[in-house]
């Protein structure tokens, strides 16, 4: 016993005597570095700071504040568009994917190009863009118009509605690309040997390829919700005040009110939840994949 004792204390040490070791620890000391100074130590001071009052002792008061009144409403109202916005890309989405899909490699190349290229363009573009369309002068609504739609032109900015339109557009390409690699991944053999035993076309989508597809869809649905989170600039050039999200009330707090401790406890709040969200998509993805392996053997 006392030379096993002995002898454990130096197996670092041999480890570390390594030349390959020592190469090892030599090239990852600049990452290391890089996340300790860009982002452990930012989220560290946040979360100091949300737990200081400004005499600099410590206190909760900061995300009992966060947690009432208008800072509630704001956190509700960001969960509802997000939910919503997630619940949209998941649709547009799924249908757009799935249209990919049944196209020949060089059509489903140009389609997911076309998905995907908008996305490199500013989302500041992108959103003054929306809002040129969206206006009561804007194409939609021109075009409507003069198609003698009963009620237009409508009102499609400034509200939910236009929060919602311009937040999923953001999400589409993310929610089309995920879903776009796991649909390629479905076996097409099994919805011919479906169809080939008598199943219609619901039967096979209900029964096989939506359960192929569902841990998919529960990840690209997640991530939409969790990317339009903290998501600024849509919401507050396309909203109005009763779709105040939280990102938009952080830098209010901050740049009007100069509240930074309060600021800092709804980053933190905002920081746990996506945490809880990224945490959710890992597990529906270890699920789909012993399912995977599961029906695989």
């Amino acid at each position: 016993m006392a030379a096993l004792t002995a002898t454990a204390p130096a197996r670092p040490r041999k480890l570390l005597a390594s030349r390959k070791t020592r190469v090892g620890i030599l090239y990852a000391l600049p990452v290391v570095v890089y996340l300790l100074v860009l982002f452990v130590y930012p989220i560290f001071s946040t979360l100091l700071l949300s737990l200081k009052n400004p005499d600099g002792s410590l206190t909760l008061h900061w995300y009992a504040d966060a947690l009432t009144g208008v800072n509630l409403a704001v956190l509700v109202t960001t969960l509802r568009i997000s939910a919503e916005t997630a619940l949209f890309s998941l649709v547009l989405g799924f249908v757009l994917a799935n249209a990919i899909t049944r196209l020949k490699p060089l059509w489903a190349g140009l389609a997911m190009l076309i998905v995907v290229v908008p996305h490199f363009i500013s989302a500041l573009v992108r959103t003054y863009g929306w809002i040129i369309m969206l206006g009561d002068k804007g194409l939609v609504n021109e075009t409507l118009t003069s198609l003698s739609v009963p009620g237009a032109p409508f009102p499609l900015l400034y509200n939910e509605l236009g929060v919602v339109i311009g937040t999923t557009s953001m999400m589409l390409p993310y929610t089309v690309l995920l879903l776009y690699g796991v649909m390629r991944g479905v076996d097409r053999r099994l919805l011919a040997a479906a169809s080939s035993m008598g199943a219609g076309r619901v039967t096979i989508f209900r029964r096989i390829y939506l359960p192929l597809v569902a841990p998919g869809l529960a990840s690209a649905g997640l991530l939409s919700f969790i990317l339009s989170l903290g998501y600024y600039i849509t919401p507050a050039l396309m909203g109005g005040p009763n779709q105040t999200m939280i990102a938009t009330l952080i830098n209010q707090q901050v740049t009007k009110e100069n509240q930074w401790n309060g600021a800092a406890a709804q980053g933190v709040i905002l920081l746990l939840l996506t945490l809880a969200g990224l945490l959710l998509v890992k597990l529906i993805s270890s699920l789909g994949a012993s399912r995977k392996k599961r029906s695989a053997s």
